[in-house]
């Protein structure tokens, strides 16, 4: 089972809960409609990778930089980043014939996570960055997310029991794109203007 570490805490989640379609910009580029609910899917345990590569089995793999919570208690206890990987190409197909995305989202090596930080009530706004070889990519803010964390904790919550080290992506800005071989991924987390994070990760 994969590990995450909270502050100096080791966690192992048995499941990521990731929000689709929650920003206005991306559901656009994608082409896709705005949803009338919270869009939700899971990945698995084994999903968790330390290592960002640019391909699974020979399909190429896209990036979705997202803000990141971590589960103690039934609540939201540490904040983080992580990467979203994707199969578009197959997604695709499988979203045209009305079938599941699981052979696009949970594949072995589909997220990538940062470690986490203790949340704490003073944090109530976040934004956020990815910059690929030192160039600004995507930028997201929890001002322009159509649920914010709260609602999206309370929705899961109606429906699914989150256990202690579980996380919640909670969906990306606009510009996702093809992860490439031998670039640099560099992530950082903002909130009320200072930095909380930075994690950078080579493409493998």
């Amino acid at each position: 089972m994969h590990s995450i570490k909270l502050v100096s805490e080791e966690l192992t989640p048995t499941k990521i809960v990731c929000v689709g379609r929650n920003y206005t910009a991306h559901i656009a580029e994608l082409n896709n409609e705005t949803p009338d609910q919270m869009v939700l899917f899971n990945k698995p345990n084994s999903a968790i990778t330390n290592t960002l590569f640019a391909a699974h089995n020979g399909d190429t793999l896209h990036y979705e930089t997202e803000l990141c919570f971590v589960i103690k208690n039934k609540k939201f206890a540490g904040v983080g980043l992580g990467l979203d990987l994707t199969k578009r190409t197959v997604q695709s197909k499988l979203k045209n014939k009305g079938l599941p995305w699981e052979r696009a989202k949970a594949f072995n090596g589909s997220v990538i996570l940062s470690d986490f930080v203790e949340l704490t009530d003073a944090m109530k706004h976040f934004t956020f960055e990815l910059k690929i070889n030192n160039e600004v990519i995507q930028q997201g803010d929890t001002h322009f997310m159509l649920h914010n964390p709260d609602s999206i904790l309370h929705e899961i919550s109606e429906f699914m029991s989150l256990e202690d080290g579980d996380v919640v992506m909670t969906g990306t800005p606009s510009g996702v794109g093809e992860v490439i071989a031998e670039s640099v991924f560099t992530v950082r987390l903002y909130t009320n203007e200072q930095c909380l994070l930075e994690q950078q990760w080579n493409v493998s």
